[in-house]
């Protein structure tokens, strides 16, 4: 019985289409911020790991599948919501729910403004957000009215493609390195990467099927998983993840030297080792 640690939210439902009625598969759903210690604690075999915990694992974890979350632009789904000019914010209230946003905004307000962030945990599940500065949203929350209305929004997934040029990858099907067997190892990725293939393929209907129940429009949800979202991991999108690693590194987030262990057969522009430097 494989247990598969999954996002809960509306982007992660093609990569797991069709394991639900696969009597091998056992699939146990949370936030992304949670999953991380699911796998250190042997709770699942796999999981949807977020990338900033991947670098920060280091060698403890290995990258299984082709299959990811990722965007080559707007992501809908991760968003900056601001009372002032992004050039403005000091004080950012981030999602609780998150890793890989919160380094992602760090990254991008160093980057682009020149301005570090004062980042303050914020469950928008029990927290008011009137009153922020700035607040970071990430998942099915987004889509919530509920959520307040602010004078400024940033698409973290669109500032990284203008910024770089290059996808964004939020999250990797990984394994524990101790729990590393080829053979194992191999017929995994086979079926995480069938399971993706099946889900893209059917990502409108997914979309009209799970939409509504998390409180998604289902034109929005269709427009969401058909045209915003990437799911598949190919050289662009390991140099993007190389790239974030890099820049990481460079604003003291994760050691120096962090690299990710990807699969073989995906490989990074060299170029991209040049912003290392």
């Amino acid at each position: 019985m494989q247990r598969l640690g999954v996002v809960s939210f509306l982007n992660a439902r093609p990569l797991i289409a069709g394991l639900d009625a696969n009597n091998g598969v056992a699939l146990l759903y949370d936030v992304p911020a949670r999953l991380p210690a699911w796998l250190d604690g042997d709770r699942v075999d796999a999981a949807l790991v977020p990338i900033i915990d991947v670098l920060r694992a280091g060698e403890r974890y290995r990258v299984v599948s082709d299959a990811c979350i990722g965007c080559d632009g707007e992501t809908m789904t991760v968003r900056v919501f601001s009372q002032v000019p992004p050039d403005r914010i000091r004080t950012l209230r981030a999602d609780v729910d998150s890793h890989t946003s919160v380094a992602l905004a760090r990254v991008l307000w160093r980057e682009i403004y020149d301005r570090p962030l004062q980042v303050e945990p914020f469950d928008p599940r029990h927290d008011r957000s009137g009153d922020a500065e700035a607040v970071l949203l990430i998942g099915d929350k987004v889509v919530d009215p509920a959520r307040g209305r602010f004078a400024y929004e940033v698409d973290l997934g669109g500032a990284w493609r203008q910024h770089t040029g290059l996808p964004f990858v939020f999250a990797v099907w990984a394994i524990k390195a101790d729990a590393f067997d080829l053979r194992g190892t191999g017929a995994l990725s086979t079926l995480l990467a069938e399971a993706r293939d099946r889900g893209v393929a059917e990502a409108a209907a997914i979309a009209e099927r799970y939409g509504p129940q998390l409180g998604w429009p289902v034109e929005l949800a269709r427009r969401y998983l058909t045209r915003c979202l990437s799911y598949r991991l190919d050289a662009r999108a390991v140099a993007g993840a190389d790239q974030f690693a890099a820049l990481c590194a460079r604003a003291g987030l994760v050691p120096r030297d962090t690299h990710i262990a990807w699969p073989s057969g995906l490989r990074a522009p060299a170029a991209v080792d040049t912003i290392r430097q």
